[in-house]
């Protein structure tokens, strides 16, 4: 658990440097930030698709878990209970947005969940010491435009990649490449839907969307089964 450690404490770290400098910066240049984090959210969630789409062993699997995945969270109405909670902890009214696209870039990514399993498998900490200092940057350039609630993501994150840690442990077999595909292109999915809501083209409530990740998992776990 040591790469997973080093990760949360990057993000800590991060969140507040970067909530100090948020201290020295206008509300121009913090629109200048949110729209940049919004461009950086769409373009890696672009790449990630992109990356994995040509490996998807089933090509259809990501637009039934987006769509199954969207109806769940819709209906349970994630969306509107986050923005109630993370509303609390701030008196502006982005940090729901900046808490979501956070929670997205830093635990829905290939390094975040390989990291963990090779670390489990194989006592190899290499993915997430990068993920670390990717996060590390990351979490700065948030925390400047959205605050020091943005810390929150590293308990999400410590909660994340440990429970992949510890499913890896007990289950290493059932976790297999395609699992990890499958899971990273629509992961890359939900985090351009951030994006793009960062960028105010589209309100994608990528929070109702967050089930669609649970789809893949189970279908790959049922398919590995038989």
């Amino acid at each position: 658990m040591i790469g997973t450690i080093a990760n949360t404490t990057t993000i800590l770290v991060g969140s507040v440097i970067g909530s100090v400098l948020k201290k020295g910066i206008n509300e121009k240049q913090q629109q200048a930030l949110f729209t940049a984090m919004g461009l950086a959210a769409t373009g890696l969630g672009i790449n990630s698709i992109v990356q994995n789409m040509p490996k998807s062993s089933y090509p259809v699997l990501f637009i039934v878990s987006l769509a199954l995945g969207s109806l769940i969270g819709t209906s349970l109405n994630l969306s509107e209970k986050f923005d109630s909670i993370t509303n609390r902890f701030s008196s502006g009214g982005n940090l729901a947005k900046g808490l979501s696209t956070g929670v997205l870039l830093f635990c829905i990514g290939t390094l975040s969940i390989l990291g963990p399993i090779n670390s489990a498998l194989n006592g190899d900490n290499t993915y997430l010491f990068t993920n670390a200092t990717l996060d590390f940057v990351t979490s700065m350039a948030l925390a400047s435009t959205y605050g020091i609630g943005m810390a929150l993501t590293a308990i999400v994150l410590f909660c994340w990649q440990g429970a992949i840690y510890l499913l890896a442990k007990l289950l290493g077999p059932f976790m297999t490449a395609e699992m990890m595909t499958e899971l990273s292109l629509v992961g890359g999915f939900l985090i351009a839907s951030s994006g793009i809501s960062m960028l105010n083209i589209k309100d994608c409530k990528t929070m109702n969307m967050l089930p669609s990740l649970i789809i893949p998992i189970l279908f790959c776990a049922v398919i590995r089964l038989f």
